[in-house]
């Protein structure tokens, strides 16, 4: 970003030296010319008024570099006006002072009463920073003036702001006010955001002074509402040390210095954007400096190439010396060669062997890719199984002990494909193929579910579970809900496992909140065995434990710790851990997440408004090899009175299709025989109508648009959620009746 900026300045000062001294004769300007400078232009003010003053810096070298081509000194000084303004917000107002009356000397010349009008303004607000008060109160009655000889409404309303800003800094805040008032009504009539939130905390500011805080208090937050809304930082820091001035006026003291601290943040990443611009422009300069120094060495350079001309005929005697002694150093070199060919003989044949080595290890590393992708139906099928009988029990009134024991049952058996998905993950995470999902979810209700599941290994092992949630912490957040619970599931199930008859904290505290974004931090501390400081460095390695007695004692893959550190590297955080060997363990990481409406689909509310009429008497031909999947499939279907066929592999589903008629087919992908795919691509070949659904358990990230293009009108992944699969059932029967 340095190097942008200082390029970006330096140009700037390129063009403005190069084309002051040309005389370039003056040529007719076009339309689209003007309106160029003028987008340039537009674009940089509003820059200004946002603080992005990189940005604001860019348009106004373009607008300038174009101005200067075409030799047009109205659009010049008009360059020069907005640049005053990015100068003034710099700080800098003694250039900013420069550069407004270069402005208005060209507009004074070229009789522009119009943009002079507002030249003058920019030169009033100027001379109040830097206390010129009669300097600016002349040049704002002068700006305001012309504006009512000339009938140009537009820049009353910021004039009149202006004059009250003068008559603040002049302690007149009764005067202040009844400008402000009076301006008002043109800024609304115009929709000049930034002028009216500009207006309103220095009218705040004036009602403070007569000592008003109330009314002040009213008036700020209408001034900050803006800056919030338009992204004004300036305006926002400003309100926010208001406020601060106001609550101390209350004594309300805590709430004074929690607003004086937002301002000095805000403040801070402002100076801290100016500092670094004028830095870069200042090393411009220096730049040029050593351009000039250089220029020096070469002259004095040249002076020493001319004393040594007379040392010619000395030069030639050492070059017949160096000559001879070239002579001799040819034949060292010629057996360096030789000795250099064999080396390089040698090298080659390594390369050659480290070739063969990267080839074995890629086709290695195909070989695991795709065993993984092939183990991922097979580990996913069961858990079919267990999800979808889960959810047959929950349906069947169970007891409420039951049922706490099914919901837990439930969340583990997600857990254990998140688990199965982890490991898979850790194949990917090399080739950075794992990406993070952004959606909304309850983050308090999460982790009580978490609890719920690892309940019963705390209570057989003697543990107390403490979890203690920060109530400022929102309900809603957006983010990987999923890889939070792989996360704690991981760690507490750490401490659980390392601890007996002890305790276990789980705690979550709200670290701040800025705009949408809140930042969190976890810690989850133990008083069991503990690591010791040897086994810290490594335990976070993959298939690593404290020792070989750990792992006799207390079992395990030493995977976790390895999946927590990669899994919260994906979410930008890293883990910490604070232990002591027979004292126990805390671990620490933080989290940052939006706090947003949750807009994606939430399918359990979707379910409940589910019309069941629809799919009663449906006929829907369920395609699966699997004859536990095909019973659990059955059975929740005909519970909501759909009759049901089965076919046990593709090509007899494509048989009963030609020879019946079903209302919508549940496809599964890998069948004996042709593949879930293949018998879809075939039904199309003399059936486009009937809807066909993806039941599968193949991992769906890169070949969604596979199953599209085939024939596919939707897809659920297995182990299904019932509200999902009931959703876009329901969805493709509806569809399918209203086609037809």
């Amino acid at each position: 970003m340095p190097t942008q900026i200082r390029f970006f300045i330096f140009k700037f000062l390129c063009i403005c030296c190069f084309y002051a001294s040309a005389q370039i004769p003056e040529i007719a300007k076009n339309n689209q010319v003007k309106d160029s400078i003028e987008s340039y232009l537009v674009r940089a003010s509003n820059s200004i008024d946002q603080a992005q003053l990189e940005l604001a810096l860019s348009n106004i070298i373009q607008a300038k570099e174009i101005a200067l081509q075409n030799q047009d000194r109205i659009y010049t000084s008009k360059t020069n006006m907005v640049l005053a303004k990015l100068y003034r917000e710099l700080g800098d107002l003694n250039q900013a002072e420069d550069q407004i009356l270069d402005a208005i000397k060209i507009q004074e010349e070229e009789e522009n009463e119009e943009m002079l009008a507002h030249s003058y303004m920019i030169y009033g607000a100027i001379a109040t920073k830097l206390e010129k008060y009669e300097v600016a109160e002349e040049a704002l009655n002068s700006a305001l003036t012309l504006t009512q000889e000339n009938d140009i409404s537009g820049y009353q309303g910021p004039i009149k702001t202006n004059l009250g800003i003068l008559a603040l800094a002049q302690k007149k805040p009764e005067l202040a006010i009844q400008h402000f008032n009076s301006g008002l009504p043109m800024i609304d009539s115009f929709d000049m955001h930034y002028f009216k939130a500009k207006l309103y905390v220095n009218k705040a500011k004036a009602q403070l002074m007569l000592d008003m805080p109330d009314e002040a208090q009213q008036t700020n937050e209408l001034a900050l509402q803006i800056g919030k809304e338009k992204k004004y930082p300036e305006i926002r820091s400003e309100c926010y040390k208001l406020y601060s001035r106001i609550f101390e006026k209350q004594q309300n003291f805590l709430t004074s210095l929690d607003h004086l601290k937002t301002h000095q943040k805000i403040k801070d990443s402002l100076f801290n954007i100016n500092k670094e611009i004028i830095a870069q422009e200042a090393g411009a300069k220096l730049n040029l400096n050593e351009n000039n120094v250089l220029i020096e060495e070469l002259t004095e350079e040249n002076i020493q190439q001319q004393k040594s001309l007379k040392l010619g005929r000395l030069t030639t005697i050492l070059s017949i010396a160096l000559i001879t002694i070239l002579s001799l150093l040819t034949l060292s070199l010629y057996k360096n060669n030789n000795l250099r060919a064999k080396a390089n003989e040698l090298l080659q044949n390594k390369n050659t062997e480290l070739i063969l080595a990267k080839e074995n290890a890629e086709r290695a590393s195909e070989a695991k890719v795709q065993f993984l992708s092939t183990i991922t139906h097979e580990l996913r099928t069961p858990l079919y199984a267990v999800t979808g009988l889960t959810h047959l029990l929950l349906e069947e009134s169970p007891t409420p002990n039951q049922k706490e024991h099914l919901n837990s049952l439930k969340f583990s058996g997600e857990y254990l494909l998140s688990l199965i998905n982890n490991i898979l993950d850790l194949n990917k995470l090399e080739a950075n193929k794992v990406e993070i999902e952004n959606t909304s979810f309850n983050l308090k209700k999460r982790i009580n579910d978490v609890l719920i599941a690892l309940g019963k290994s705390a209570k057989d092992r003697n543990n107390k579970l403490h979890y203690e949630f920060d109530d400022n912490v929102p309900a809603k957040l957006k983010g990987d809900p999923l890889k939070v619970s792989q996360v704690l599931i991981n760690l507490i199930g750490n401490s659980i496992k390392f601890t007996q008859n002890g305790d276990i904290w789980i705690r979550v505290k709200l670290i701040s909140m800025i705009e949408n974004k809140v930042f969190l931090n976890f810690s989850i501390e133990d008083n069991g065995v503990g690591i010791s400081e040897k086994k810290q460095q490594s335990i976070f390695e993959n298939f690593t434990q404290g020792s070989v007695q750990i792992n006799r004692k207390f079992g395990g893959t030493g995977l976790g710790l390895s999946i927590v550190k990669n899994l919260l590297n994906l979410m930008d955080s890293e883990i910490k851990l604070e232990s002591e060997l027979g004292k126990g363990s805390k671990f620490l990481f933080d989290l940052k997440f939006e706090v947003v409406e949750d807009k994606s689909t939430n399918y359990s509310e979707e379910a409940k408004k589910i019309d069941y009429k629809v799919m009663i008497d449906k006929n829907i031909l369920i395609v699966e090899d699997n004859k536990i999947n095909q019973l659990i499939t059955r059975k929740i279907l005909e519970k909501n009175k759909i009759i049901c066929d089965v076919a046990d592999n593709g090509d007899i589903a494509v048989h009963k299709v030609k020879e019946n008629t079903y209302d919508l087919i549940l496809m599964d992908i890998h069948m004996p025989g042709i593949s879930g795919i293949e018998a879809t691509r075939q039904i199309r070949e003399f059936n486009t109508e009937i809807p066909i659904i993806a039941l599968t358990a193949v991992t769906l990230d890169d070949n969604l648009d596979e199953f599209y293009d085939n024939g596919f009108n939707d897809i659920i992944p297995k182990p299904y959620k019932t509200e999902e699969f009931f959703t876009k059932l329901h969805k493709a029967l509806k569809e399918k009746q209203t086609t037809t």
